[in-house]
């Protein structure tokens, strides 16, 4: 069974957090719905900006145990090797898995039609 050795933090850079898990989307939208599970509010895990994909189970313990005792330049010089930009690298996962998410202001937006049809006299 694959699983996934990754790197989350908050939007200001300031904390890095290393996990494992087997599936990621599931772990980020858990991070999303407890925001304040590991810190207070201000600093909110929320951006995926690290992750790989491993085989098995044990190799990615290995993985992550490794990863884990890195000093943060040791984090940040293997993140940026991948993710120069510190991206939030959520939004590629979901279009790979095809979860597609409009914004609110498509849904809302009158089409064209409708409003050629108001205008008509």
């Amino acid at each position: 069974m694959k699983s996934f050795v990754y790197i989350i933090t908050d939007r200001n850079r300031k904390n890095l957090h290393v996990g494992m898990c087997t599936d990621l989307l599931k772990t980020i939208k858990f991070y999303s719905e407890m925001p304040t599970l590991f810190f207070d509010s201000a600093q909110q895990l929320n951006r995926l900006v690290y992750f790989e994909e491993i085989n098995t189970e044990e190799q990615a313990m290995e993985r992550f145990k490794t990863v884990s005792t890195f000093t943060r330049p040791q984090k940040e010089k293997m993140i940026r090797a991948v993710n120069t930009d510190w991206v939030d690298l959520t939004i590629g996962l979901n279009f790979e898995n095809g979860i597609k998410t409009r914004p609110y202001a498509f849904n809302t937006r009158p089409s064209i039609q409708s409003a050629r049809r108001a205008l008509t006299f």
